[in-house]
């Protein structure tokens, strides 16, 4: 996980597999979460907003594949 130096409650993370691509970004003071999910084959995408990080993710992945 990134952080912003002079911000550590904003942070980055990315994850993947071999299908989809995850980009975890927080909310500036560190509240909230915006996920950009991207299927690897096809580059298409999804985005969600949700106050946890576990949230976000699930909602973006259900919009990307559902």
């Amino acid at each position: 996980m990134l952080q912003e130096e002079s911000n550590p409650r904003h942070r980055l993370r990315v994850e993947h597999n071999k299908d989809t691509l995850l980009i975890h970004l927080s909310g500036e003071d560190g509240g909230g979460w915006t996920v950009i999910a991207i299927d690897r084959p096809t580059r298409e995408w999804a985005i969600a907003q949700r106050r946890s990080q576990l949230a976000a993710a699930e909602a973006a992945f259900a919009l990307l594949y559902d």
